[in-house]
């Protein structure tokens, strides 16, 4: 595990929040559809609310890599025998040193990384967000701007995940 990827990674959200939930792009449009005041606020938890979203999207990025990265699945597969592949005179070592040779860095880029991250999105976050938005009965509003922001998210983080993880 590349544990700086992860950490620079994870700061994606942070960065995307601060300008997706600006009042001049969706801010005050999420307020309504929450029914929250700028008066509701409560300032003094601002800190501790960005060090646990830190953390959380730290967990985000961690399980980002098994959706934008192929190659871990090939080493997975290869499980049982991980003190092996290392040590190309082994049998198991020569096998993966082959597929891997095969394989390369292939679909390593940011691109590809995005489309991952964007079908993260659309087939994970939106249905999660949309579940969860029916039972506290709220918009369509709602559903988007956060499935939004997360998809984007998603597609930054696995875009860069993707080159330098």
């Amino acid at each position: 595990m590349n544990i700086v990827a992860i950490l620079i990674t994870a700061l994606i959200p942070l960065v995307t929040g601060f300008f997706w939930y600006n009042p001049k792009v969706f801010g005050n449009v999420w307020m309504t559809a929450i029914n929250l005041k700028v008066d509701d606020i409560d300032k003094s938890k601002m800190l501790r609310t960005m060090l646990l979203t830190y953390v959380f999207s730290i967990l985000i990025a961690m399980a980002l890599p098994l959706v934008v990265i192929h190659q871990i699945h090939i080493k997975s597969a290869f499980f049982d025998f991980l003190s092996q592949i290392n040590d190309p005179a082994t049998y198991e070592g020569s096998v993966f040193k082959s597929v891997m040779d095969l394989v390369g860095n292939g679909h390593r880029t940011f691109g590809h990384g995005m489309l991952h991250g964007i079908l993260f999105g659309i087939l994970i976050i939106f249905p999660l967000i949309s579940i969860n938005a029916l039972y506290e009965q709220r918009g369509v509003k709602y559903v988007f701007i956060n499935a939004g922001y997360w998809t984007i998210n998603c597609a930054l983080m696995g875009g860069l995940l993707s080159v330098i993880y």
